[in-house]
């Protein structure tokens, strides 16, 4: 036979033979798909798994309520008396409402508030030019101050949130060592440190080198407080409290200016809401440079309509007892 005698297949025999690798090729591609389907399954399988995991982390994130704030800033600021020394106070709990500092505006101290942004260059140039000055009247007894961190900058620091790290800092300071805070307000304000808007600003290691720098000892408790930064939620409720609700504790038909007018009132008869830093409260009434003049003549303005009234009050008084005293 041909095979058996020159090493040929015949015709036959090489039709089946390529019957045959036809079939093992198509067994083959067989295999090659259904290993491609299982692993495009098992692809997808483990994307949207990843997916349900990010919207899961992102939901409970934007759901969970701001956690417990730093002690002695349940109004979400914090008060500096005389001697500039924090005013004691408890820490504002999950679910509680900030309540403006209660107060007696009718004599001294007078009360002060300033809403500040760490990275606002705004508040830089206030603080650098009153500074001193506040540093004066609160270290006598003669103002309350309360500072009241925010951070509407956030998006302005290239994706690092320096505006909520640096006010973090400032809140861990206040609830762990608040007797420098007043100092480590003043330098995160300072020509020296404060960081140009639109950049990064400062690192976690810089924040706490400028906290050292104000006199705060860098212990365990207080690098954690930085790194995790445990009063994120509380500096954002901070911001939506006085942008959305109003700002608490102003004097009774106080209204605050629109935004980017030095005269034009927002309506009474809406929220006074914050529309911009520095924005500086002085016994309720909002401090307007072009209507009041410089800071420290607007506080010895106020601070000498006091003294008066309390004047005329003892003096009326007197004339009073001696009015009684005749009659007697």
């Amino acid at each position: 036979m041909a095979n058996e005698t020159n090493g040929r297949l015949t015709k036959n025999e090489r039709r089946v033979q390529g019957r045959e690798q036809a079939r093992l090729a198509r067994e083959q591609e067989k295999k090659r798909e259904k290993r491609n389907r299982l692993f495009w399954q098992g692809g997808i399988v483990v994307g949207v798994l990843a997916i349900l995991a990010i919207v899961a982390i992102v939901v409970t994130q934007s759901i969970q309520p701001p956690g417990p704030g730093p002690k002695n800033m349940a109004s979400g600021g914090v008060v500096f008396g005389k001697d500039l020394k924090v005013v004691k106070g408890p820490r504002l709990e999950s679910g509680e409402t900030r309540k403006a500092p209660e107060t007696d505006r009718s004599k001294l101290p007078l009360d002060v508030t300033v809403y500040a942004d760490y990275m606002c260059p705004a508040c830089g140039a206030f603080e650098q030019q009153n500074g001193e000055i506040l540093q004066n009247f609160v270290g006598s007894g003669d103002v309350k101050l309360e500072v009241y961190p925010i951070n509407f900058l956030d998006s302005s620091s290239l994706g690092s949130k320096y505006s909520t790290r640096a006010a973090n800092l400032f809140s861990c300071v206040v609830d762990q060592q608040p007797d420098v805070a007043f100092q480590l307000h003043n330098r995160l304000l300072s020509k020296e440190v404060q960081p140009q808007e639109g950049t990064t600003g400062l690192t976690d290691d810089e924040l706490l080198q400028q906290a050292k720098d104000a006199g705060a000892k860098l212990t365990d408790e207080l690098k954690q407080c930085v790194k995790s930064q445990p009063y994120a939620s509380f500096i954002s409720a901070n911001y939506k409290a006085v942008s959305e609700d109003g700002v608490q504790g102003l004097a009774k038909g106080a209204r605050l200016l629109m935004p980017s007018s030095n005269t034009e009132l927002q309506p009474a008869d809406k929220p006074q809401r914050l529309v911009s830093t520095p924005t500086v409260i002085v016994n309720g009434q909002q401090w307007n440079p072009t209507r009041d003049g410089t800071l420290e003549s607007y506080l010895l303005k106020v601070k000498g309509e006091i003294e008066q009234k309390s004047a005329d009050s003892k003096t009326d008084t007197s004339a009073d007892s001696k009015a009684d005293a005749k009659k007697d």
